[in-house]
């Protein structure tokens, strides 16, 4: 018998309002697979149309889908408050580490405890945090690694 889990069925929630609220990312062909408590994956199909010159997967096409990676995870991490708060990516770097070929996956994390993230914001009233990324192609080989910084405060705008 499968037991009702309320905290996989927010994740569930999130993942699939998240990909039809991020049009850019819809856009790019960037699929959010799974959200889970500060951390998250996703993926990049290959199609036409986000390759680039020589074949590959886009540097665009990738930093999008690593930025809605690191998104997912964020609000994975802040999901019992979510629609209390506003998130804002302020930085990000990206390090290109070999082509992309085929579809790539990434895997993010908060970089950092998901409960002393929550309970800085509730406290606080922001708080600030790295989300770490992980690009791999279908093989499983890393061909990028990504941060993203967010700011969290109480109060959406």
């Amino acid at each position: 018998m499968e037991t009702f889990n309320a905290r996989t069925m927010l994740y569930d929630t999130i993942r699939t309002q998240l990909g039809r609220s991020v049009p850019f990312a819809r856009h790019a062909g960037v699929e959010i697979d799974a959200i889970g408590k500060g951390h998250a994956s996703a993926h990049l199909p290959f199609r036409p149309e986000g390759l680039n010159h020589i074949g590959t997967q886009h540097a665009a096409a990738l930093f999008a889908l690593g930025e809605t990676a690191s998104g997912a995870a964020m609000a994975g991490a802040f999901a019992p408050i979510l629609f209390e708060v506003r998130p804002v990516a302020a930085e990000a770097t990206i390090r290109y580490l070999g082509p992309a070929k085929g579809s790539v996956s990434a895997e993010a994390r908060v970089d950092g405890e998901p409960d002393a993230l929550l309970s800085t914001v509730k406290t606080e009233g922001k708080v600030r945090f790295p989300v770490v990324v992980s690009l791999k192609n279908e093989d499983g080989a890393e061909i990028g690694e990504m941060q993203v910084n967010w700011h969290v405060s109480r109060g959406r705008a």
